[in-house]
């Protein structure tokens, strides 16, 4: 089954004979990580042990920083706790030109989520057909940017939302060094399209390592429908800093951020993810067969991803109040000590709503369900973020392209959206209703 090329060659390369007969060269693969940002170089500086890894970075001239920094050193990457404590590696590569995306077998996008859709746009023209794209994270809605930037190209290509990223880590030295702090025990992750869940879940699990487990989860939707960012961040912002309940007046400390939730935030916390599991329901019973228990109440993810480190966990309150990881955390403010004001410009708000509630926000609409508390929230951030996302109740603001609903890239009925999503391939007996569907979408 295996045959060795000549040493002459300059590597003993394995090559195996396919069921076909063909040969095909189990060794190559190639890897593009996109951003330059801690986990960016993390993930660069531990793939390119082992493959052809391309970084790239196309914001500013962070690319040409980076390849100055690191010259002709190796990047020297450690890992904390591990038996194998520093890792040098190599990039074969460090550029900002989009058409070494021709040569990936694999593409990690591991930059803000406001920065997805550019990579996604500028790598289109050049990706083959196969294509992984894994996104870490992928917030809410990345499949559909995916698709709606691709086109019918997309239909080619595997698209793997993460939840989160795979470990904690930071610079030591930019560009030069970095730690892994820690990495988490498991990842959910989800496949678009179902059929290519194996050759992705495979071949990421063989990049990253044992650790962590990637658990797959039903569906991308359930991963954007999960995402506790979009939630939590806008909600405990909104109730500590919203018309309803501050002055306006400096504060002399910085307020905690999740141990300071009170009840009245946690009011609005509990309206946000109640309207979520609304969208869940009428989703599922749209298209029999798709399941979104991963996109679960925010309480119920605090019992999932803190168990152990909550010594109250009778309210979600309490969960916050209580959860030991969270100590001494405070929310973002400007000024000096005495006399501080929120920073309502900070990624809680200026990422999390337009990548994260407004997606959620955007399908309860097409859905016709009402969402009371998400409309205050998304109201109230736009004006502190300088977009106009909802007019007279609306999601129809012309920032709306600048957001991940799903009207930001032209869906407006629910057949649209079960198109774009690619939830056809989940129904299970539904044929009648997704039928009805599809007429009213053409």
């Amino acid at each position: 089954p295996f045959r060795a090329v000549p040493l002459h060659s300059r590597r003993l390369t394995l090559i195996r004979r396919t069921r076909g007969g063909a040969m095909g060269d189990v060794t190559d693969c190639c890897v593009v990580v996109c951003g330059g940002g801690n986990a960016a170089q993390v993930v660069t500086g531990l793939l390119a042990t082992r493959y052809r890894t391309i970084a790239v970075s196309f914001f500013a001239d962070e690319a040409a920083k980076w390849k100055t920094a690191l010259g002709r050193d190796e990047f020297e990457l450690t890992v904390e706790g591990a038996s194998v404590g520093k890792i040098r590696s190599k990039p074969t590569e460090i550029t900002n030109d989009p058409s070494v995306a021709k040569q990936a077998d694999v593409i990690i996008l591991a930059v803000p989520s406001f920065a997805h859709g550019e990579y996604f746009e500028k790598f289109a023209p050049y990706m083959k057909p196969g294509t992984i794209v894994a996104v870490m994270p992928a917030r809410s809605g990345g499949d559909i940017l995916f698709s709606a930037k691709l086109g019918d190209k997309a239909k080619d290509m595997v698209f793997v939302g993460f939840e989160t990223l795979p470990w904690a880590c930071r610079f030591t030295e930019w560009g030069r060094k970095a730690t892994i702090l820690g990495t988490k025990n498991s990842i959910l992750a989800a496949v678009t399209p179902q059929s290519a869940k194996n050759k992705a879940v495979g071949t990421l699990q063989g990049l990253l390592g044992v650790f962590p487990l990637i658990i797959e989860s039903p569906n991308n939707l359930g991963i954007s429908l999960r995402n506790p960012g979009m939630i939590v961040h806008p909600g405990v912002m909104y109730g500590r800093w919203g018309p309803e309940s501050w002055d306006g007046k400096p504060k002399a400390e910085k307020p905690l951020f999740y141990q300071g939730v009170d009840d009245f935030t946690e009011k609005v916390l509990l309206g946000m993810t109640s309207e979520v599991q609304a969208v869940c329901r009428k989703m599922e019973k749209l298209v029999p067969g798709l399941s979104l228990k991963d996109a679960c109440t925010l309480k119920q993810w605090y019992l999932d991803c803190y168990d152990g480190q909550m010594s109250d966990t009778s309210t979600l309150k309490g969960c916050m109040n209580t959860n030991k990881a969270y100590n001494g955390l405070t929310h973002p403010c400007k000024g000096d000590a005495g006399s501080y004001m929120p920073d309502l410009q900070y990624r809680y708000l200026a990422e999390d709503v337009p990548t994260g509630l407004c997606f959620a926000k955007g399908l309860a609409e097409i859905l016709g369900i009402p969402t009371p508390t998400m409309d205050k929230v998304v109201v109230w951030a736009q004006g502190c973020i300088g977009l106009e996302i909802m007019v007279d109740g609306k999601m129809k603001g012309k920032d709306l392209a600048k957001t991940r609903a799903p009207q930001g890239v032209g869906i407006t009925t629910i057949a649209q959206f079960i198109k774009l999503a690619k939830l056809e391939e989940f129904k299970t007996g539904g044929g009648g209703l997704l039928a009805k569907l599809a007429i009213c979408c053409n």
